[in-house]
């Protein structure tokens, strides 16, 4: 796993121009991939797993009657924003998908 980690972050750097840090997330995508899921269910399979962690996270929480370990998540962005369907979406210089 270490020389793809090594060749995952140099390929992120040479076609993002930025350093990024691996982490169990960062290989979901290269799962999803292995597993014969489609391109377009990778972000919600992401935010979906991500969801059902901070709830349980917040239920622990509250039923051990213990403080939040981090502050409270108070979204700043916009809303409304409308949505813009992957095939109408720009694709980013080096991106081959």
């Amino acid at each position: 796993m270490d020389r793809f980690e090594k060749a995952a972050v140099a390929t992120m750097k040479k076609r993002k121009g930025t350093h990024v840090c691996a982490n169990v997330d960062y290989y979901s995508g290269f799962a999803y991939h292995m597993l014969g899921i489609d391109q377009s269910l990778f972000t919600p399979l992401f935010a979906t797993s991500r969801c059902a962690g901070w709830i349980a996270h917040h239920l622990e929480n509250r039923q051990n009657n213990r403080k939040l370990i981090r502050p409270a998540n108070i979204y700043v962005g916009e809303h409304r924003v409308p949505k813009v369907l992957q095939e109408a979406r720009t694709k980013q210089p080096g991106e081959t998908q």
